[in-house]
């Protein structure tokens, strides 16, 4: 696979990628809702947001941390420390009084996932929780969670408990789990006292021996064997990327991390989804990072699929999941749907990690990312 070429060929791509940034950040923009703090998304151009307020939340901080990664802040009112606050506090009116980011419309009657109700909000829970408290940190890094709802998790019988009920028959959906949990612990370990952090210390111990006990050596990931049929093995990988952060976010190596590289670079450099690209983007470029993957190969593999992408885009700056079928809400069976092939915040941001991570290995220093500051999707770390 060849890299990028000759030198009118660089210079091309990385007008592309500037061109296609610009239109992102107007579309962005364009989905400011009316009579609400600046920056408050509507997720898509079909949301109404009269009709699903709550989808605000997921709009919002989907595209915030694509504004912030991107540097379209300014472009939504958002130059300013005070503005930035209100977007903040609003973002914060959809949290329960132990921390919970819930979506309003998220009903019993409407959600999926478990057959256990408690282990189903939790899932939901810990999903959009993550992600609204990283759309507040790139608002305010220093403002405080409230992280009540994670501190049963510091005893380790609870914590052990937790972890043996991980199913990793769905290694996807447990992977988003397991860096969800990670993330807050690290959350409360930054914002803590000291009792907190010598108490998150433990808990990444336990993870880490829970992880080296289960993980799958011919492959690097969890929830497959070596015989496992082809979209089984794609799913343990888009589950294992999310695993992976917690040794990024430590500045470690993932253990037989060259072979999970090795299968992602079996995979065609093709647009799939925005979630399957990102993971595989996000491997590739962690494995370079560390010196587990093979310069060449992989620098064309992401060089490949930074024009795939770009090619993607949609007329009105804006990028989308896939192009067939309905997108909900994760987590959602009945409530707000939206055809796919449209532009959303979530593809959007998603899409704009892959092509970030991608061009700043392949344009290194050219483009000034802020990848996002703590683990989950759009985390950059600094592995050896």
């Amino acid at each position: 696979m060849n890299d990028l070429g000759g030198h009118d060929e660089r210079i091309g791509l990385a007008n592309r990628i500037e061109a296609a940034r610009a239109r992102s950040v107007a579309w962005l923009a364009s989905m400011q809702m009316a009579h609400a703090p600046a920056g408050a998304l509507r997720i898509s151009p079909a949301h109404d947001a009269a009709k699903w307020p709550g989808v605000a939340l997921p709009g919002t901080y989907n595209g915030i941390m694509c504004a912030d990664l991107i540097g379209g802040f300014s472009a939504l009112g958002l130059s300013d420390a005070a503005a930035r606050s209100r977007l903040a506090a609003w973002l914060e009116t959809f949290r329960r009084a132990d921390g919970v980011f819930r979506i309003p419309e998220m009903r019993d009657d409407a959600v999926f996932k478990k057959p256990d109700r408690d282990e189903t909000w939790r899932y939901i829970d810990f999903h959009v929780t993550n992600y609204a408290l990283g759309a507040i940190e790139a608002l305010e890094p220093a403002r405080k969670p409230v992280l009540d709802f994670v501190r049963p998790y510091l005893d380790a019988t609870n914590l052990k408990a937790w972890l043996a009920e991980r199913d990793l028959r769905d290694p996807w959906q447990e992977g988003n789990n397991i860096v969800n949990l990670a993330g807050f612990l690290f959350a409360l370990a930054r914002h803590g006292n000291d009792a907190d952090k010598a108490a998150v210390a433990k808990c990444l111990d336990i993870l880490f021996a829970w992880h080296d006990r289960l993980q799958e050596p011919s492959t690097g990931f969890w929830g497959v064997g070596q015989a496992s049929d082809a979209t089984r093995l794609l799913h343990a990988m888009a589950g294992s990327m999310h695993n992976y952060h917690i040794w990024y976010a430590l500045g470690r190596t993932p253990p037989f991390f060259e072979r999970a590289v090795a299968y992602c670079l079996t995979l065609p450099p093709r647009v799939d989804s925005a979630c399957i690209d990102v993971d595989i983007v996000d491997v590739l470029v962690h494995g370079l990072a560390s010196g587990k993957a093979p310069t060449q190969s992989a620098r064309g593999w992401l060089a490949a699929i930074l024009e795939a992408i770009l090619d993607d885009q949609n007329d009105d700056g804006g990028f989308a999941d896939v192009r067939t079928g309905i997108r909900r809400q994760d987590g959602w069976v009945r409530g707000y749907e939206e055809p796919q092939g449209l532009s959303n915040t979530f593809s959007t941001w998603f899409r704009w990690i892959a092509i970030a991570m991608a061009s700043d290995v392949l344009f290194p220093g050219r483009f000034q990312w802020r990848f996002r500051r703590s683990i989950g999707i759009g985390y950059r770390g600094l592995v050896p």
